[in-house]
């Protein structure tokens, strides 16, 4: 394949001019992964070839993996008012999905339909423009029909939990994410989510387990280890987590870790080790999701206890886990990206919000798993979404 392409270099820079020497060779790029190079080619062509659809899909695809959206959408758009092609339609309609242009979209895969009424993906994506225009009972029927055209639709399964565990309806839920592992025994979100209803039904074991399964898959889901660390507090049970925190923090430095980690030596009362814990949730705000203020308060008031500086009492205490949102659901674990930190950045009411502190300075409430719920609303758009990507 690189003698090819090779070639017809070579044979481009003897005759700049042969064009279906330069298109042969840009479509070879494209499937070779160099896309700056295609890119270039096929700009070059489609001046000499302006009613050429298929440059122009190609040249799509090329803007598409080089993530320029909008370039392609216009490209896309180019090449269906050349040729209405139900391939042309299909990669327009992704693009307006990554560009959330959830109208524009909806009309590309319903033409995509109206030639292939059995284009699962189709579905899929249709289903995604109805869930992000909140339009449940729409999105229910689209993924529905994707998943019945194409039973191992493992993104259309795990919406239809999502929805489902939305509505309340716990039993339809669950059986969407267990459809969701039988596909793809490693999808992490799917256990993260079936630990989360557990968790809400009072099934602590039963959690836990479903959660050891998603940080196994996804080391990284550190909202697994927030809800592990609140159910093993809850249960009088820190061994495991210790391991599991240490383990982790090993790889990766991350506040909200620290913080879970001072948690759990707050609660064995290892003092030393919940004020240093502190510290090191306040050295890495930029995965730091609780309120720094709230920490920084409980980091001066402990240090005081320890003698490390002068004893203050703080105002109020840290709401414990304030970052969850109102459900334990999630639909991606690549999320930490959300919380940045600002030093002008105002406290936000979440931030302000603190119970009053009590004699014995404790925060933890057992009561709280009812308020445990989901992540963030941004994320609904990062779940992956299928790049069907025809060349």
């Amino acid at each position: 394949m690189e003698n090819d392409i090779e070639t017809l270099q070579k044979i481009l820079q003897e005759d700049p001019s042969n064009f279906q020497a330069r298109r042969e060779l840009s479509i070879l790029l494209v499937n070779n992964g160099f896309n700056e190079e295609a890119e270039t080619n096929l700009e070059y062509l489609t001046k000499y070839f302006p009613e050429d659809a298929d440059l122009f899909y190609n040249l799509g695809i090329v803007y598409e993996k080089l993530k320029k959206f909008e370039q392609a959408r216009d490209v896309y758009k180019k090449a269906v008012e050349l040729s209405p092609q139900e391939d042309f339609y299909y990669n327009l309609g992704e693009v307006h999905v990554d560009l959330k242009e959830w109208d524009e979209a909806e009309k590309c895969f319903k033409k995509v339909l109206e030639t292939d009424p059995n284009d699962g993906n189709s579905f899929f994506n249709l289903g995604l423009c109805y869930y992000n225009r909140e339009e449940k009972n729409k999105a229910l029927d689209a993924f529905q029909k994707a998943v019945s055209i194409n039973p191992k639709d493992v993104y259309a399964y795990f919406y239809l939990g999502y929805i489902y565990q939305d509505d309340g309806l716990t039993n339809f839920a669950i059986d969407s994410y267990k459809k969701v592992l039988e596909v793809s025994p490693d999808y992490s979100w799917a256990y993260y989510n079936l630990g989360s209803i557990a968790f809400k039904s009072g099934n602590d074991e039963e959690a836990k387990e479903y959660l050891r399964k998603t940080i196994q898959y996804n080391p990284a889901d550190y909202e697994a280890y927030k809800l592990l660390v609140k159910i093993c507090l809850k249960n009088s049970e820190t061994e495991e987590v210790l391991e599991l925190l240490h383990t982790r923090l090993d790889e990766e430095e991350n506040g909200d870790l620290y913080y879970c980690l001072a948690r759990v030596y707050k609660f064995i009362g290892d003092l030393d080790e919940y004020y240093d814990n502190l510290q090191k949730a306040l050295d890495n705000p930029y995965t730091l999701s609780y309120s720094k203020k709230a920490v920084k308060q409980e980091l001066d008031y402990v240090g005081g206890q320890i003698g490390r500086h002068e004893e203050i009492e703080p105002e109020r205490t840290v709401e414990e886990y304030h970052s969850e949102n109102e459900n334990g659901d999630e639909m991606s674990s690549e999320e930490e990206s959300n919380n940045e930190f600002n030093d002008d950045e105002e406290p936000d009411e979440a931030d302000t919000e603190y119970e009053e502190l009590d004699s014995e300075y404790e925060d933890y409430d057992e009561d709280e798993s009812d308020n445990y719920e989901q992540h963030e609303n941004e994320q609904y758009e990062e779940i992956p979404e299928y790049t069907d990507e025809e060349e």
